[in-house]
């Protein structure tokens, strides 16, 4: 790839020149569908699901926790409650008719959530690192994410692939994976034991994406940025547990479109892509 030709756009970055971050962002956008509704998180599901409305998913319905029916901004929001959320959007709900009404009714596609830790089933950790009642550090916590994670038809996860991210046990179940803690906190169970629908779908990290094995529901990796020189190798290496490669296949690049549109329509400003 010679980004030398390759005039550099207003952000400064030749346009076929790309981040992890980046890439991250790109991949996880493709994996929403047009017409889906999708309830999205705080930070970066916010980019992605602003970048798949503008490129293949232009029906999508982004739902936003506490603000906005089919939002589609002028500019980015800073976080689900901001009131930017709400140009041209057909209606703004309450967080209990978010919650109530479209996800405890089932009326959501996708979650589209981040967090702190991950776990190989799923589980999700946004609250602390460490002892719940003597943390090393404390987060901001669910808001809406345990009940996304529990409701929504499928879930889609993104995070910087780190070990400390990747564990093999996340430190505090914030929101429920493939396989998580009983009722009565004893045992680890699947999630339809716990009358549960849905699950995670995928995880996309800054190395790859990994989605979960149809029979153990298992993290592996699907696609890895190997343009980026991304080896399966390094995520072995920073994944804090056992990872199945065997069905990793190169991420396609992002298109000159998609870099384009998330550079100076998406998040111009950098708020999130610290370009």
């Amino acid at each position: 790839m010679n980004v030398e030709e390759q005039a550099p756009d207003k952000t400064g970055k030749n346009k076929t020149s790309y981040s992890q971050l980046e890439m991250m962002v790109i991949a996880s956008s493709r994996l929403l569908e047009d017409q889906e509704r999708v309830l999205v998180g705080t930070g970066l599901p916010l980019v992605g699901a602003g970048l798949a409305k503008k490129t293949h998913a232009k029906d999508m319905v982004v739902i936003m926790e506490a603000v906005a029916f089919d939002s589609n901004p002028q500019s980015l929001p800073f976080c689900v409650a901001d009131a930017r959320a709400v140009y041209k959007t057909r209606w703004v709900p309450t967080a209990a008719e978010v919650m109530g009404h479209f996800l405890q009714g089932g009326r959501i596609d996708v979650g589209y959530l981040g967090g702190a830790q991950v776990d190989q089933y799923g589980n999700l950790n946004s609250t602390c690192i460490g002892d719940y009642y003597s943390p090393t550090k404390r987060f901001e916590g669910s808001g809406g994410a345990s009940d996304i994670a529990a409701l929504a038809k499928k879930t889609i996860i993104i995070m910087a692939h780190e070990k400390k991210r990747f564990v093999e046990t996340v430190d505090y179940i914030t929101s429920t994976g493939w396989k998580c803690r009983s009722y009565d906190g004893k045992s680890l169970v699947y999630r339809w034991e716990l009358g549960l629908d849905g699950g995670p779908f995928a995880v996309v990290s800054t190395m790859g994406v990994m989605k979960f094995d149809a029979n153990t529901h298992k993290m592996y990796v699907d696609y890895y940025y190997a343009d980026l020189g991304v080896t399966l190798g390094e995520i072995i290496n920073a994944t804090g547990f056992d990872i199945d490669t065997s069905r990793a296949k190169p991420m396609e690049p992002p298109t000159l479109l998609e870099l384009e549109l998330l550079r100076t329509k998406v998040d111009p400003e950098g708020i999130y892509m610290k370009y």
